[in-house]
């Protein structure tokens, strides 16, 4: 379950309440169930897949997929795979790590593992996210974020595109106040 952690320590865990609190920002949040596929579940518990791997878990979501391409205009997706041994991964995170916005929406749908979107509402405050198994979350473009991992350093989303050319990180210099990770 996602848990939203605002400013001054308070933490919201329902839906109704996160979505209140994330309303200036137009966010949305939402529960997507994984089936309960023996396959699908083991793919989800491994650390790293290949791209067979990749494409039988995409599929698995495909129902999710054709109805983003329907109302939305989402025209494709992949699955990103980030754990304690991906290479590089402190420079790919660094990448995210820092106040920046999207000409586009970033969009999730997390499958497995955790990870913390940071938000700067409109009067400036800051909120952080954390999303959890089963939940997609769309962060309209324009929207000042950051995106960390949780300790434990593992997640698995699936991300919608409407093209490439609008997802390039532009950072807005805004000071991330703080990095307090709500697991």
């Amino acid at each position: 379950m996602a848990k939203l952690q605002v400013e001054d320590g308070k933490v919201y865990t329902e839906v109704e309440e996160i979505t209140r609190e994330l309303a200036p920002l137009h966010i949305q949040i939402h529960r997507w169930a994984i089936a309960d596929d023996p396959q699908l579940r083991q793919l989800l518990a491994k650390d790293n897949l290949d791209e067979d791997e990749k494409q039988q878990v995409l599929k698995a979501f495909d129902g999710y997929f054709e109805q983003l391409k329907q109302t939305a205009g989402y025209q494709f997706c992949d699955l990103i795979v980030l754990h304690p041994h991906t290479p590089n991964l402190d420079a790919l995170l660094a990448k995210f790590d820092k106040i920046h916005t999207h000409d586009d929406d970033e969009v999730r749908y997390i499958v497995a593992g955790e990870a913390v979107f940071g938000f700067v509402r409109p009067d400036g405050s800051q909120v952080e996210l954390t999303v959890q198994p089963e939940e997609y979350i769309n962060v309209p473009a324009g929207t000042e974020h950051w995106f960390v991992l949780t300790p434990a350093r593992r997640v698995k989303a699936v991300r919608y595109f409407t093209g490439t050319e609008g997802w390039v990180p532009k950072y807005t210099g805004t000071p991330i106040r703080r990095h307090q990770v709500v697991a």
